[in-house]
């Protein structure tokens, strides 16, 4: 794989969200609108790259035996940093995702590609993979809350486009849902087109 396939499978050919159905507590519990949608993904793409960077570089110096625990240690250390960050300069932004941003660390996403990927690959591989990944999940957890966003109050990051209510339940759990459900299916419709043209042209 080259450094470019490497980078655009996080976007739909191995979105974390919509194809490798990861981190979705924080895709359900934080998309009520594309700004809390982009900066939860945003976040997650910073801890992604920096820890996938790290371990890429120490991984040959941990002990197999502690080698989870200590790549736990590694993205704890970048989600603090982000949770202080985040605290100090956008403190309202902060206060609405709560507790998914500690909640960072337990992300099988973050976890996953530390284990399956910058554990066996050199340190540019491992940097683009965090990238990929991290921008692919605010990609689909900008999408996903724009949608609902729109649907539910008739805004996309806070500007009213719609006067008058939009649709409740978009704004509730449920609506996560139904709008999740939908987009996974129109991904998996792509990526199966894409699949199909590839195959005719070999």
């Amino acid at each position: 794989m080259n450094q470019w396939d490497n980078f655009k499978k996080g976007f739909l050919k191995e979105n974390p969200v919509f194809v490798l159905l990861l981190g979705l507590c924080p895709t359900l519990g934080v998309t009520t609108s594309a700004l809390n949608g982009l900066a939860m993904g945003l976040a997650t793409a910073f801890v992604l790259v920096m820890s996938n960077s790290v371990i890429s570089l120490i991984k040959n110096l941990i002990p197999s035996k502690v080698r989870i625990p200590s790549f736990i240690v590694v993205i704890a250390s970048f989600v603090t940093i982000v949770d202080l960050v985040m605290a100090g300069y956008a403190p309202a932004l902060h206060a609405k995702l709560g507790l998914f941003i500690p909640l960072i660390v337990v992300n099988c996403i973050v976890l996953g590609r530390a284990e399956g990927f910058a554990s066996k690959n050199n340190l540019l591989s491992s940097l683009i993979d965090g990238a990929s990944m991290g921008l692919g999940f605010a990609f689909a957890l900008t999408i996903l809350g724009g949608i609902r966003e729109l649907l539910g109050g008739g805004a996309f990051f806070g500007h009213k486009f719609i006067t008058g209510d939009g649709i409740l339940i978009f704004v509730l759990a449920p609506g996560a849902f139904i709008v999740l459900g939908y987009l996974i299916a129109i991904v998996n419709i792509i990526n199966k087109s894409k699949a199909k043209a590839h195959c005719s042209t070999d």
